[in-house]
């Protein structure tokens, strides 16, 4: 038995809304599910949706990461043959006392690939194509496809990383970095397909490739003539009666946005156009438990035999213990095969994943730049270790003064600490400021990203110097 199917089940509704950050058991009954097939609908009763405790260590974890700054709001979802559960706590904008729930809406980014790789199944299920098609029998006139050895990308090889092309394209120059996908367009996909060289063969080695499955979708629109946001809807949405799950927001899901943040700034929500297939996707806890219970066979749904071919092991990763399906990747451990991916947009991260053969599956969605992947991996997979909080201390404001200063790493690049409102802030030369937090009175730690600071002081209390740890490194700036 896995572990989320030990955690226990209240029907308690508890709700505390304040500055603090609230935390809400949410409680109810979702919507019945319509599932339309292509010829008949069919209409499936909805799971019912329940209270839920994480246990004592998992919602100590998710109170943590949101009361030390890590994210601004977290949705868990847990779903199996009891039904649909949720938790969450936080905030839908950084201060704003509004919690999310499981009708939020979130980016989910990358797990977009998924639904794309679902698509493909279906159309292949459907004898629209073949995993072993070429891309270029669907690419338009003069748009060339490289080859290699002889050798052709096919969908497969597009669907499962294995392709050659890269994670990004050399022409990707975003005129608006906060919205870095809006104006890349499908003239330009085919522009740089056509002028590529694969630098290794076909099928050679997996190399997760953004661009790929941006291609994918393309080409899938292509040879079903239609455009990759109507097909998605048509054949996966709708089919599987997810309302609130689509490309473009509407004004009622707009409603309900969670904002993305970066650290505790809101930041713009990213628009994916030409690579689309690739994490163009915005959806819900509650949506997305109903594409796992599809996946998972706990509802009866058209697209059934398409779900359980994504599922299936086709080419092994860069890690022993993980392969990729079509879209998903599964990963070996105790509780045997997680089948799972995650997505990440400039303010949201998200899991969703599954155990292979089982009943039961999360999902994870936090409207922050910080990854939650663990939460959703323990919950499938008590082995799997839950990521250390790093807890904010309090420091007097006379110390916080004492680290203000210009600190040289080289001649030309300078850590610009300052203290704003009480929160040390600090820019790294032509990167932006960022605030750090204090575990001590000389460790500090980004929430940004995996990062931390810590000031060196003499025997005298003079500040001299500060370290930068990061991936493994520590780099020291000597204070001017």
């Amino acid at each position: 038995m896995i572990g989320m199917l030990r955690m226990r089940v209240t029907m308690t509704n508890t709700r505390s809304v304040g500055r603090d950050r609230a935390s809400r058991l949410c409680y109810g009954l979702t919507r019945p599910v319509l599932l339309l097939s292509a010829v008949l609908p069919l209409t499936v009763s909805g799971i019912p949706a329940q209270t839920i405790r994480l246990g004592e260590e998992l919602e100590q974890t998710v109170r943590a990461r949101v009361d030390n700054g890590h994210n601004v709001g977290i949705v868990v979802g847990v779903v199996d043959e009891q039904g649909s559960r949720y938790y969450s706590y936080g905030e839908t904008s950084y201060g704003n006392s509004t919690l999310p729930d499981e009708n939020s809406v979130f980016e989910i980014g990358s797990i977009t690939k998924v639904f794309t790789a679902t698509l493909l199944a279906d159309m292949v299920r459907r004898g629209e194509v073949r995993l072993d098609d070429r891309i270029e029998q669907y690419l338009p006139d003069g748009v060339i496809a490289p080859t290699r050895g002889g050798a052709s990308i096919t969908l497969l090889d597009l669907a499962t990383h294995t392709s050659g092309l890269p994670r990004i394209p050399s022409n990707f120059q975003p005129a608006d970095p906060s919205n870095p996908y809006a104006d890349y367009t499908t003239q330009q996909m085919y522009e740089f397909l056509s002028g590529y060289s694969l630098q290794r063969d076909i099928g050679e080695r997996y190399e997760y490739s953004n661009y790929g499955a941006g291609l994918l979708g393309n080409l899938l629109a292509n040879a079903a003539g239609s455009s990759y946001p109507d097909l998605i809807e048509q054949r996966v949405v709708t089919v599987l009666g997810m309302d609130d799950t689509a490309i473009e927001l509407s004004s009622d899901m707009r409603a309900r946005l969670a904002y993305g943040h970066l650290d505790t700034t809101r930041v713009a929500n990213w628009d994916i156009l030409a690579l689309a297939g690739a994490g163009a996707l915005r959806s819900t806890a509650a949506d997305m438990l109903t594409f796992l219970a599809a996946n998972l066979g706990l509802v009866d749904t058209p697209i059934r035999l398409a779900l359980n071919d994504t599922h299936a092991p086709r080419k092994q990763t860069n890690s022993p213990a993980t392969q990729v399906g079509l879209g998903w990747h599964i990963r070996k451990g105790e509780n045997g095969e997680t089948v799972w991916h995650n997505g990440g947009t400039g303010g949201y991260r998200s899991f969703a994943g599954f155990v292979r053969g089982g009943s039961a599956g999360v999902v994870v969605l936090t409207n922050s730049n910080r990854s939650a992947d663990d939460i959703g991996f323990h919950l499938l997979d008590p082995s799997a270790p839950l990521q250390p909080v790093q807890v904010k201390a309090i420091v007097e404001r006379a110390v916080l003064e004492r680290y203000v200063g210009l600190y040289e790493l080289t001649p030309t690049i300078v850590f610009d600490v300052r203290l704003e409102d009480s929160q040390l802030k600090v820019q790294l030369t032509g990167q932006g400021r960022f605030p750090i937090y204090a575990q001590s009175e000389t460790e500090f730690f980004y929430t940004i990203v995996d990062a931390q600071i810590t000031f060196e002081v003499d025997e005298t209390g003079k500040v001299t110097a500060l370290v930068l740890h990061q991936g493994g490194l520590e780099q020291r700036a000597r204070r001017r």
